[in-house]
């Protein structure tokens, strides 16, 4: 025992760096069950919201009068569907501007990644809702098809908060500093891309370097690639008058005698992207 207090006496300043390791780590574990706790707590909220409109929307299923009870039960079911449709239409959509947007997809990679734990989490919530949702909203259900549906909508829209939340807090920090070198890089190229003002060359060469930016980084979906390549080859129109119309029996500019002048065609399309 003397020995260890005669060695310990020779190593007494390592108490502080030890100290401050340790501290460290107390601090950081006490951030990230801080982080837990407002997940959680915001968790129960935004379901606490939910619960509270689910309430309101059953007890207008109660029929007003027992005689009327099944057209107005049917009535209001329907009436809920409806309303459980535009919920479940519009986070559809909100979902889909993650993954058809590359400049959204770039800024807030996690939202496509279904390795990310929370976009998990949404991705299967949505999928149970899309499995629940009825064919229409007159179609044949029974009370407890519609109570599951619409406790799918709202489990799904609480996980899409939560996962965009995430997202938006993570940004581009999980990739290294060369990384998000290049998705500043594809970022910037990206405007060019899709930029009006810009001749189809500059776009096109643009659209290119964008893709070869991200290669490795994010994956876009084929529905994103699709909408990328529509705003690249697009008409150029923005800032260029139109030319002036020929008189009357005068040949277009350029054309040799006889040919017929075409510019009262369709214009054709741009070539697709390379």
């Amino acid at each position: 025992m003397q020995e260890f207090w005669q060695w310990a006496g020779s190593f007494w300043w390592l108490i502080f760096p030890i100290m401050g390791m340790a501290g460290g780590a107390v601090k950081a574990w006490e951030q990230g069950a801080k982080r837990r706790h407002e997940r959680r707590m915001e968790t129960l909220r935004l379901k606490g919201e939910l619960k509270t409109a689910q309430l309101a929307a059953r007890g207008q299923v109660l029929p007003a009068q027992p005689k009327d009870a099944a057209s107005d039960s049917a009535l209001s079911s329907n009436e809920l569907l409806e309303r459980l449709f535009a919920e479940h239409d519009e986070l559809t959509a909100r979902w889909l501007d993650y993954e058809l947007d590359v400049a959204k997809l770039i800024a807030y990679p996690a939202m496509s990644d279904g390795r990310q734990p929370l976009t998990a989490a949404f991705l299967r919530a949505k999928k149970t809702a899309d499995n629940l949702r009825p064919s229409s909203a007159n179609a044949k259900v029974s009370q407890q098809q519609v109570s599951e549906y619409l406790d799918a909508v709202g489990n799904a829209s609480v996980a899409f908060e939560i996962a965009e939340k995430e997202a938006r807090r993570l940004r581009t920090s999980s990739f290294t500093e060369e990384e998000r070198k290049k998705l500043d890089r594809a970022q910037k190229l990206l405007k060019v891309a899709v930029d009006e003002s810009a001749t189809q060359a500059e776009r096109n060469v643009a659209y290119k370097r964008v893709r070869e930016e991200l290669d490795g980084l994010i994956v876009l979906s084929d529905d994103a690639v699709e909408v990328l390549e529509k705003q690249v080859a697009r008409e150029i129109t923005t800032g260029r008058p139109a030319p002036a119309a020929p008189a009357p029996g005068t040949a277009a500019p350029g054309a040799r005698p006889g040919t017929p002048d075409k510019r009262g065609e369709a214009p054709s399309q741009h070539p697709r992207p390379r």
